[in-house]
């Protein structure tokens, strides 16, 4: 009887060891999990954003492509013929879901330009409070640089669309590490280029 109960203590300690060790396995492995899952949907929706403003610089360049060089001077600091370009890609952003719903920025924004080139810099500022500006440059002066005729023309336009992008397992990582400041959000800038047509 007595070799019994101890071969019972023996075997509801070695359960009790095994059940202890996978709790501490699983208490250890978890939280690498859930940053690994959380770091995997976090890289797939960076990567979306940034197919997100691509496809708003192609847009806004096509619209740029389509409108007037009449306007185009280098003493005009904000030419009608760029306000539907800044337009096309900010509704292009705000149909896509990269600029929240009921945000409370504009466009076109503050602009700044010409700078060298013809290049015009439009930027909007407090689309929400934990994100930067979104920053568009239409580049209305790209030239030919294999043309030998003179003077070279403006024959396309460039648009350049950046916006930051808010890492969401920046707060996982917080839980897990308190008093970790986690990564900077990165600026994803993608251009288009298109040839003008007027």
């Amino acid at each position: 009887m007595l070799r019994l109960d101890s071969l019972r203590h023996r075997s509801v300690s070695v359960l009790q060891d095994a059940q202890g060790a996978a709790l501490l396995e699983f208490a250890i492995s978890l939280p690498l999990l859930v940053l690994f899952v959380v770091g995997i949907y976090d890289f797939s929706g960076a990567f979306n954003q940034k197919q997100k403003i691509e496809q708003a610089a192609q847009e806004g360049a096509i619209v740029a492509g389509a409108q007037p060089m009449s306007d185009i001077v280098v003493s005009n600091g904000n030419p009608d013929s760029l306000q539907p370009v800044v337009t096309a890609v900010f509704n292009s952003l705000l149909a896509s879901g990269v600029l929240p719903n009921g945000t409370t920025c504009t466009a076109p924004g503050r602009v700044s330009g010409p700078a060298p080139g013809l290049t015009w810099t439009y930027t909007i500022s407090a689309c929400t409070k934990t994100e930067g500006n979104l920053v568009i440059a239409i580049n209305r002066g790209l030239v030919c640089p294999a043309c030998t005729a003179a003077p070279p023309a403006a024959v396309a336009t460039v648009v350049t669309v950046s916006y930051p992008y808010a890492w969401r397992f920046n707060s996982v990582i917080q839980l897990l590490f308190p008093g970790s400041t986690g990564y900077a959000s990165p600026t994803i800038t993608e251009s288009a280029t298109v040839h003008n047509q007027t």
